[in-house]
């Protein structure tokens, strides 16, 4: 049956304005940024299943628009609407409004990244770009995909710098195996950037490795 059909006090969009949004199960949450089901199915069912093929909340919101568009009953529409809601979670989890961000630590780069990077299905390579006081002047995605030479290149590593003046780069990538252990090709192509941040009188503070849930520093580990 139709949502539009079920008795009003049980409908998504009427639970959550008669007793707010943290009411609402997961599934529910889901169905309403789906805005519709399909033909047999309710978006509740859609939602319900999207979460069986997925394990979870999470896992829809670590899968990528190709992906989900696939799914019965998403397409490109809704699909395209979901990686936006996830998206915008990510940078506001990541993010506080009106704040000056001060990255003096692994620790406090990885709050700052890590929501945004510890999900993801592909590797991402990303440059955050320092001020003299370690302020966050912003940061860009450089590659996405296995993490090589090829992919980053130290003329697209450094020329965000360059364009910003910045006064110092903190490098970040994520693993999407969870296991953020520093690969060989990780630590050979950091030595490689820090060699070329050398004679462009700019310094890496640090690279950064995301797993989900924890990060390893290859300053700590002494590579850079």
């Amino acid at each position: 049956m139709a949502i539009e059909r079920w008795p009003s006090a049980e409908r998504p969009r009427e639970r959550l304005y008669c007793n707010g949004p943290e009411a609402l199960a997961d599934a529910e949450l889901l169905a309403l940024q789906l805005g519709s089901g399909t033909r047999g199915k309710s978006a509740i069912d859609v939602a319900r299943e999207m979460l069986a093929a997925y394990g979870s909340l999470g896992g829809v919101a670590g899968r990528e628009l190709a992906e989900l568009e696939k799914h019965s009953g998403v397409g490109p529409v809704k699909a395209a609407r979901l990686v936006a809601a996830f998206e915008l979670t990510r940078r506001l989890r990541a993010r506080i409004p009106g704040a000056r961000v001060v990255l003096s630590g692994p620790a406090e780069v990885y709050a700052a990244f890590g929501p945004l990077m510890e999900d993801l299905k592909r590797e991402v390579f990303r440059i955050a770009l320092l001020d003299a006081q370690n302020g966050l002047l912003r940061d860009r995605v450089i590659s996405q995909g296995t993490l090589s030479a090829s992919l980053v290149h130290p003329r697209e590593v450094f020329k965000p710098a360059i364009l910003e003046s910045a006064a110092s780069v903190i490098l970040l990538h994520n693993h999407p195996s969870g296991d953020p252990t520093p690969s060989r090709e990780d630590i050979r192509l950091t030595r490689q950037l820090v060699e070329c941040a050398r004679l462009l009188d700019l310094r890496i503070h640090d690279h950064l490795v995301i797993g989900h849930g924890r990060f390893v520093s290859l300053a700590e580990r002494g590579i850079i």
